[in-house]
């Protein structure tokens, strides 16, 4: 942007900003979607480009104002410069777009090659009536227009590859897993490393489920699938089917993980594995062995 652009458009959002006062007396000067709207518009920029200014100002857009007790506006405009590469748009990949756009990652990649159909309706985030029949990622997309304009999204209607990755990752900050089998997984692992992109897993089955961060150079998907010696495609979500609670929690401790990364804050689950029993109420936490034959790799795919 041209230095003196961005100079009227500084002055112009510093106009069109207001004060809010919140439940506790605070004031806060906010940019309601409105005004940004007609500015992006008036501009010709996208609406995170505005929200990106605002946030340079120390102006909250009003959509993320209760987020400002969980993170700060530099934390805020982390975010909204972020970009997350999303492989798989169903049940945990559906999940993690929605909270991704929710809390204001600025851009996302999402990729997959199916479309809906009426089995996906328990479950999965962006399966509506109107979109039976739609590619998934085109659909998550489109609904993403009205769930936060502001994200800048890239729908790829096709299969994540070793070839297509270093396209799919280019500018990625984090990568999400939301496959559903083991192969794919630790292909998706291993192109990450290639481009030194962390990677944050989750797998769901029933009413089980596992979380855990892969950072370049850790392998740890090995640990738990044993170096991918099976060649089959189907997963255990295929034999104990997916209630829709299981990758709404699932989707959510991965999109937590998502957010330490991009903000460099608190605990990431790196070298350690959630696994989720939701029927019990228990949440184990694991820690992986440094070398894949010291486990038996018993949870793969619960």
């Amino acid at each position: 942007m041209r230095p003196d652009l961005r100079v009227e458009i500084h002055s112009r959002i510093s106009s069109a900003c207001r004060l809010l006062r919140d439940s506790s007396g605070r004031e806060t000067s906010v940019l309601k979607e409105n005004p940004a709207q007609t500015l992006a518009e008036e501009y010709q920029l996208h609406l995170r480009e505005i929200y990106i200014e605002a946030l340079l100002l120390g102006i909250w857009p009003h959509r993320y104002i209760r987020n400002t007790q969980s993170v700060n506006i530099e934390d805020q405009l982390k975010l909204a410069r972020s970009r997350v590469a999303v492989i798989g748009a169903g049940g945990l990949g559906g999940q993690i777009i929605l909270l991704l756009a929710r809390m204001g990652i600025g851009s996302l990649v999402i990729v997959d090659p199916d479309k809906f159909d009426e089995t996906n309706l328990n479950r999965q985030a962006f399966a509506f009536d109107r979109t039976i029949n739609m590619p998934k990622a085109e659909a998550a997309k489109k609904e993403l227009e009205s769930v936060n304009p502001s994200v800048e999204v890239i729908a790829v209607v096709d299969a994540f590859t070793h070839q297509n990755a270093p396209d799919l990752f280019a500018g990625a900050d984090v990568i999400a897993d939301a496959l559903d089998n083991m192969p794919n997984r630790l292909l998706l692992q291993a192109e990450a490393e290639k481009c030194n992109i962390p990677l944050v897993h989750g797998t769901v089955a029933g009413f089980d489920g596992q979380v855990m961060t892969v950072c370049p150079g850790d392998r740890s998907l090995d640990m738990i699938y044993g170096g991918g010696s099976e060649s089959s495609g189907a997963g255990a979500e295929s034999l104990l089917g997916v209630p829709a609670v299981t990758p709404s929690i699932i989707g959510s401790l991965q999109v937590m993980e998502i957010l330490k990364i991009l903000l460099n804050r608190g605990q990431l689950l790196q070298k350690r594995m959630i696994y989720a029993e939701l029927e019990s109420g228990k949440f184990i936490k694991l820690n992986m062995p440094e070398k894949p034959d010291e486990t038996d790799g018993s949870a793969a795919g619960r």
